[in-house]
């Protein structure tokens, strides 16, 4: 047989025949392909609740791109990384900023509109009961634990996505303690303020009023005076970040506490300050802790001229913080190669 008739006879056995003796040739069977997908997060040193536990590891060369694009993704940036404005032109940094101010919108409305009083002194306390038989205290009482709980849960809603900051105090906190970069806390601080801002406009439309006050953010100065409100603020606010970096930021925590129990307790903080504050002192809201939940209350209802004390004592204890935060870091840095580091930071004797 000639070899042409051999490469026919082949050809005729290989493609069966249809109905009208036609060949067709059959498509060459291949494997379908699967598409690959994995679950995005966003690596912040600063994530609240998160123990540090999301952040890169600076000794993987795997991680260089990324911790150069965003040097909060790992810890102990230095502070030209830290200033560094190329952050301001990252798009990941700019949803991020955008998904935080709808936290604090979201957040804000429900924490405003649950604290919602009539624009008036509240009742006296009385001889006997003091404070504890009327709405100065029962009001309180029922605005600390839906802080509590509110917090707590968004706290584990946004914290993959943005670091569940949702509070100008806390962002401006983690940037003096060096693990937040100075785009990401610009950008923060104004989507937050934003968000509670448009958060105070729907309060109003909600209440159907401008005539009220909430929790945290009224003072009656005939009262109570505005430096034993400054006082008030920068206490509350210097205790809230040293428990809610002690529990939600410190990587010394991460096996004790770790990211499903730090929300709890972060919001369990916030809840039981804004609630011991609010009623020990007549004519004085507590606590706020949150200057950007005051800003949305104030352009829902009226501004006031001592809400300075909202933001100068939140700053001033964030500074504080970051000084103990600076003397005694949790980080110390170790010498030695990357693989010695990475088994428990020994070094070689070579390099001892």
């Amino acid at each position: 047989m000639s070899l042409r008739a051999r490469v026919q006879v082949d050809a005729e056995k290989a493609v069966p025949e249809s109905g009208n003796n036609h060949h067709i040739p059959q498509p060459e069977h291949r494997p379908k392909m699967h598409r690959h997908y994995k679950t995005t997060t966003q690596p912040f040193i600063g994530r609240l609740g998160g123990n540090q536990e999301f952040a890169l590891d600076e000794s993987d060369l795997l991680n260089a791109s990324k911790i150069k694009a965003v040097p909060d993704a790992a810890p102990c940036m230095s502070l030209r990384d830290q200033l560094d404005l190329n952050g301001f032109i990252l798009p990941g940094l700019w949803k991020a900023a955008i998904l935080e101010g709808m936290g604090s919108f979201l957040l804000n409305f429900l924490t405003i509109y649950i604290n919602l009083s009539p624009d008036i002194l509240p009742t006296a306390p009385s001889p006997e009961w003091g404070p504890f038989a009327n709405a100065t205290f029962i009001g309180p009482l029922i605005g600390g634990i839906t802080n509590w709980l509110l917090i707590t849960l968004f706290t584990y809603t946004f914290g993959g996505l943005t670091g569940a900051h949702l509070n100008p105090t806390i962002t401006i906190a983690t940037f003096f303690a060096r693990l937040c970069s100075l785009p990401r806390m610009v950008l923060y601080v104004f989507s937050q303020t934003a968000g509670s801002a448009l958060a105070g406009l729907m309060v109003r439309a909600a209440y159907g009023s401008r005539d009220f006050k909430t929790g945290g953010c009224f003072l009656f100065t005939d009262i109570a005076t505005v430096g034993s409100a400054w006082a008030l603020e920068f206490m509350c606010t210097s205790a809230l970040l040293f428990l809610a970096f002690g529990v939600g930021l410190d990587p010394r925590q991460k096996k004790i506490i770790g990211p499903s129990l730090g929300p709890f307790l972060v919001g369990m903080t916030v809840g039981l300050i804004s609630f011991g504050t609010a009623f020990s002192k007549f004519g004085s809201g507590g606590a706020s802790m949150n200057p950007a939940r005051c800003f949305g209350a104030f352009v829902g209802s009226r501004f006031v001229g001592w809400h300075w004390i909202h933001w100068v004592a939140d700053i001033s204890a964030g500074m504080v913080h970051g000084l103990f935060y600076f003397l005694i870091p949790p980080w110390e840095e170790l010498e030695g190669n990357p693989a010695n580091l990475a088994s428990g930071g020994r070094m070689s004797p070579e390099e001892e």
